[in-house]
């Protein structure tokens, strides 16, 4: 590093005295120190101290670009702390880090957990929903919390999720004069007083969780009727060949429930949900919120091609309805080479425009044909749904 003007410190609950030299060096040199009130007393700072605005903003650290600066965070910098929001906004050059034991470091050592095959999440400002799509028996996560009474609303969430067994460790203050760990369940929790900061560790149990194959059962989504059924689902999920951190265009997303599986197969996967009725992308915003994937699927009301302007270039499209020559030749003409495509068609007009597209520009297509065993009288018989002509390519 050149000439770095900020500094980003991580400071733990020993304050002070768990700094090393380089971290108290680049405190002492700097002429403004910012951090949370806690950090800025735990590292007895002075009258350089800033305490961060409200609502949360790095314009004010932003705004004293090259005068020495400091930025307190606890523990890694890194780890869900600022480090991240502040690099993306600087030059390499600009920053210099000395990061500290973070919570999850300092949990996992109280606890004698392997931390790399620990969940760990920060849900400082998100909803606990965030745990639907990693909880399952015996998984074990750290989780950090807002404030002292946050410990109490998790362990009721999980008893009210059939997660009730699952055994909490409550993690106050790691690594200072005021650390306290108690040990409980979620349905026994009781009124625990606990402190910030605070953090929950779950050893998971009670209920198996979410299954991480596609074609979830239909009845978990919010729908009119209009959705994407679960076997079709996971034939489509397999079409898209979802990978870590793309981003699929869900076009006539209808419930999302096609956004959903894709935001839960693989990891940073997103999805850009594009619906034109309003009911519909109601349903959207509850499914996604259902299944903890608010963060990662947007919704946009609206209707294709028209709707596709500004957004951001997918690595794959499902078009599962309204597919049409004009949407198709959209599509053709502007997403980039790589990009994949996935329709599915019930209707005969749109399954002969797959076949007249597949004849010219190849891919796969399939017919796909699905019959479930269904009451009949006294007896049983299959109950056949819609065929589905499937048409795949890359472009």
């Amino acid at each position: 590093m050149a000439d770095p003007w900020l500094s980003l410190i991580g400071v733990g609950e020993d304050g002070l005295n768990g700094l090393g030299k380089a971290s108290r060096a680049a405190l002492d040199a700097a002429e403004t120190v910012f951090g949370g009130p806690r950090h800025l007393a735990l590292a007895q700072v002075d009258a350089r101290g800033c305490a961060w605005p409200v609502p949360f903003s790095l314009a004010p650290v932003l705004a004293l670009r090259g005068r020495p600066v400091a930025v307190l965070t606890s523990g890694d910098p890194f780890w869900f702390g600022a480090g991240g929001s502040l690099s993306a906004e600087l030059s390499p050059e600009e920053w210099c880090a000395y990061p500290a034991p973070s919570t999850f470091a300092l949990a996992a050592a109280r606890l004698g957990w392997r931390l790399e095959e620990t969940i760990c999440l920060g849900l400082h400002a998100a909803p606990f929903d965030r745990l639907v799509p990693v909880l399952a028996e015996k998984i074990r996560m750290i989780c950090l919390l807002r404030d002292g009474a946050a410990p109490q609303a998790l362990a009721g969430w999980l008893d009210a999720r059939g997660f009730g067994p699952s055994r909490l460790w409550i993690l106050q203050a790691l690594g200072g004069p005021r650390e306290r760990i108690v040990e409980t369940t979620a349905e026994a929790f009781g009124t625990t007083v606990t402190e910030a900061p605070v953090a929950v560790a779950i050893e998971a149990a009670g209920a198996p969780g979410l299954p991480r194959t596609a074609g979830l059962p239909d009845a978990l989504f919010a729908s009119d009727g209009q959705i994407t059924k679960s076997p079709v689902r996971a034939l489509t999920l397999s079409a898209l060949a979802p990978r870590p951190g793309e981003l699929l265009w869900d076009i006539g997303a209808g419930s999302g429930s096609v956004s959903v599986e894709w935001a839960l197969s693989a990891r940073g996967c997103r999805a850009l949900a594009l619906e034109p009725q309003s009911a519909r992308a109601a349903n959207i915003a509850a499914n996604a919120a259902t299944f903890g994937l608010s963060h990662r699927i947007e919704i946009r009301e609206g209707r294709a091609p028209e709707a596709l302007s500004g957004l951001p270039a997918p690595d794959a499209v499902f078009v599962g309805g309204g597919a049409s020559d004009p949407l198709l030749e959209t599509l053709w003409d502007r997403l980039a080479p790589g990009t994949r495509l996935v329709v599915n068609a019930v209707t005969l007009e749109t399954e002969a425009l797959l076949l007249r597209r597949h004849a010219e520009l190849g891919g796969r297509l399939l017919r796909l044909e699905i019959s479930e065993a269904a009451p009949l009288g006294r007896m049983r018989g299959w109950s056949r749904a819609r065929p589905i002509t499937q048409w795949s390519v890359t472009r």
